[in-house]
């Protein structure tokens, strides 16, 4: 529903949100998840363990510890064993994989990587989501070590709770303390920026790569 006097608010009982590497989730829109983890059926699929390079073996356990801390359950958690930067020559696998989790999970809003994202891994998931999803909305989330020219055309506002848990759940990831992206600084910074988009104290921005809805009267205004 949306009026002029109001936000607009947007709601789906099933909520998929896919990602192509551990972390790319909870760096993209951990606070979103948080925000809705404990009133909406959520579903977190990563695509790739990244377990063929041995510096990473901590991180499967860490997505884990990162996803309770954003209450998503381990029953909502997925993660598979696609090749780390082999997506492109396994467009179709990923295609059918993502079927079928349409088919069984029924997802009502899905959230990908941004298309301004040059990962090639993070771009397929992206392509591939929007044949899967056909018909379903799909908001593009922003990764910042692999965006160039994103901006958030679609802003949700979150509250400080989730900007906490958020910087929390990414302090799981011991083998990534040291990159720039994690930084707390930075993690509240780009919520605060998204927040002064909205006009509001903190939020986090997505593109909108397609939006199915109805508009709706309310008759009591």
């Amino acid at each position: 529903m949306l009026s002029l006097r109001d936000n607009m608010n947007f709601f789906g009982k099933r909520v998929l949100f896919l990602g192509a590497h551990p972390d790319d989730i909870e760096l993209g829109c951990g606070a979103l998840l948080h925000h809705i983890a404990k009133q909406t059926d959520v579903l977190c699929v990563t695509l790739s363990d990244n377990q063929k390079n041995p510096q990473l073996k901590n991180v499967v356990k860490e997505l884990y510890d990162s996803m309770a801390i954003l209450c998503v359950p381990k029953e909502k958690v997925v993660v598979q064993e696609f090749t780390t930067r082999k997506f492109p020559d396994m467009r179709q696998e990923i295609l059918e994989y993502m079927l079928e989790i349409r088919r069984e999970f029924k997802p009502e809003i899905v959230f990908a990587h941004t298309r301004q994202d040059i990962h090639q891994d993070h771009n397929v998931v992206t392509e591939e989501a929007l044949r899967a999803y056909r018909g379903i909305t799909v908001l593009g989330y922003d990764v910042v070590r692999s965006s160039y020219g994103f901006f958030p055309h679609f802003l949700v506002e979150v509250t400080v709770e989730d900007v906490e848990k958020k910087i929390e759940a990414l302090s799981r990831y011991e083998t990534y303390h040291e990159k720039y992206y994690f930084d707390t600084d930075l993690l509240r910074a780009t919520m605060v920026r998204h927040g002064a988009l909205a006009e509001r104290p903190f939020a986090e921005g997505f593109d909108i790569l397609r939006i199915v809805g109805s508009f709706g009267i309310n008759n009591s205004v």
